[in-house]
C-alpha cells in the first residue's frame, strides 16, 4: 500500500472515529445546555493536537504515536485520540505535566461556559492548543487567547493549532496573572486545577463575565460583578485536572483519615468536602459535618470573592459553614 493510499485510510478512519465521539458526546447529554458545540466537536480534528500520547502499562506508560511504522500501531492512536478519555501528553520524571482532557467532560465545560458571539474568552492552560482550537472554531481566532507557564507547551500548541488552521493568541507566561493585555473578557475558563480564584482574573474581567474551571475536584462557575468581587456555585460533576504549575496541589488528601467510615472514605462528595475544607477543617470535622448535612452534593457548595478575601462555603456565602481559601 502506498503512502497516499494509507494516509487516505487514517483519515477515513479519523473521520468516522469522531463522529463516533460526536455521537457518544451527544447521547451524554454533555452539551445540553449549548447543543451549538457539536457541529464545533465534528469540525476539529482531535488527531492533530494529540500526535503522541502515553497509556498506562504496567510499570509506566506506553507511547502511542502517528509516526510509528507499523500501520497497527497508526490505527490504534488514531482509535485512541477520538477515544471518549483524557491522554497524557506530557510527562517529567514519570509525572503528568500536560494532558488532553476528556472530550465529553470539555464538552460540558465549554457549554456550561455559555459563550455568546463576539465574547472574548482566555484559556488558562493551553495544553495541546485542542480546547482553544475548538472555541477558535466557535467564536473565530481573534476572540480566543490561550496561555500556559512551560514554554515547550507552548510551542506545541501553536503547531498543533496552525496544522489544524487555527491562530489564536497563544501566550506563554503565568497563567495566575492572566494576559491583562488582551483584555477584558467576557469569559475566563482554566483547564488546570485551581487552589483559589486569582485576583487578577476578576481585575480582567467585564462586569457579568463568566470564570469557570477546576477547584477541589469539582468545576466552579462565577459570576463577576466588578474587579473585586464575583461568586458561585459548584457544578454536579467531579473534574480531576493537572495542578496550576506553580501552586500546591490543591486536590491532596489528608494523609490521616483515621476514625472515618470505609464508605465515607471512599465517597466521591466527602473527597470533594476534604479538598475543598483543607486546612480548616480535620477530617473527624469534615465528615461530622457532611452526615449532619446529609451528604450534600456538590451543587451545594459554592466561592465567594470579596476584596482580598475568598471563601468556600456551604449553601449560603453568609452561612455558617465557610472555609478561606486564601
Amino acid at each position: 500500500m502506498g503512502a497516499h493510499a494509507l494516509d487516505r485510510d487514517l483519515a477515513e478512519l479519523a473521520a468516522s472515529a469522531r463522529a463516533a465521539l460526536v455521537r457518544k458526546i451527544d447521547a451524554s447529554g454533555a452539551w445540553a445546555a449549548d447543543p451549538g458545540w457539536r457541529e464545533t466537536f465534528e469540525a476539529v480534528p482531535r488527531h492533530l493536537f494529540v500526535p503522541y500520547y502515553y497509556v498506562g502499562v504496567r510499570g509506566g506508560y506506553e507511547r502511542q504515536w502517528g509516526e510509528s511504522p507499523d500501520p497497527r500501531t497508526r490505527e490504534k492512536w488514531i482509535r485512541g485520540a477520538y477515544a471518549d478519555a483524557p491522554l497524557a501528553t506530557r510527562l517529567r520524571d514519570g509525572e503528568l505535566v500536560s494532558s488532553s482532557s476528556q472530550p465529553s467532560l470539555m464538552a460540558m465545560m465549554l457549554a456550561e461556559l455559555r459563550v455568546r458571539p463576539g465574547d472574548r474568552v482566555l484559556e488558562i492552560g493551553a495544553g495541546t492548543g485542542y480546547n482553544a482550537a475548538l472555541l477558535a472554531h466557535r467564536l473565530g481566532d481573534d476572540r480566543v487567547t490561550t496561555v500556559d507557564l512551560e514554554p515547550e507547551i507552548t510551542e506545541a500548541a501553536r503547531g498543533h493549532l496552525a496544522a489544524a488552521g487555527y491562530h489564536p493568541l497563544v501566550v506563554t507566561g503565568d497563567g495566575a496573572r492572566g494576559v491583562p493585555e488582551r483584555a477584558p473578557f467576557d469569559r475566563i475558563i482554566a483547564t488546570c486545577t485551581l487552589a483559589s480564584v486569582p485576583t487578577a482574573w476578576l481585575a480582567q474581567c467585564r462586569p457579568g463575565a463568566r470564570i469557570l474551571g477546576p477547584l477541589a475536584t469539582g468545576l466552579i462557575t462565577l459570576t463577576v460583578q466588578d474587579a473585586g468581587h464575583a461568586t458561585g456555585r459548584f457544578l454536579h460533576t467531579p473534574a480531576y485536572f493537572v495542578p496550576l504549575r506553580g501552586t500546591d496541589r490543591p486536590d491532596e488528601e489528608p494523609a490521616h483519615l483515621d476514625g472515618i467510615p470505609r464508605p465515607a472514605r471512599e465517597s466521591d462528595l466527602f473527597r470533594f468536602l476534604l479538598a475543598l475544607s483543607r486546612g480548616s477543617l480535620e477530617p473527624r470535622e469534615a465528615y461530622a459535618l457532611w452526615e449532619s448535612e446529609g451528604q450534600p452534593r456538590r451543587e451545594r457548595y459554592g466561592i465567594t470573592v470579596s476584596g482580598d478575601r475568598e471563601w468556600a462555603w456551604l449553601d449560603d456565602p453568609e452561612g455558617p459553614y465557610a472555609w478561606p481559601l486564601r
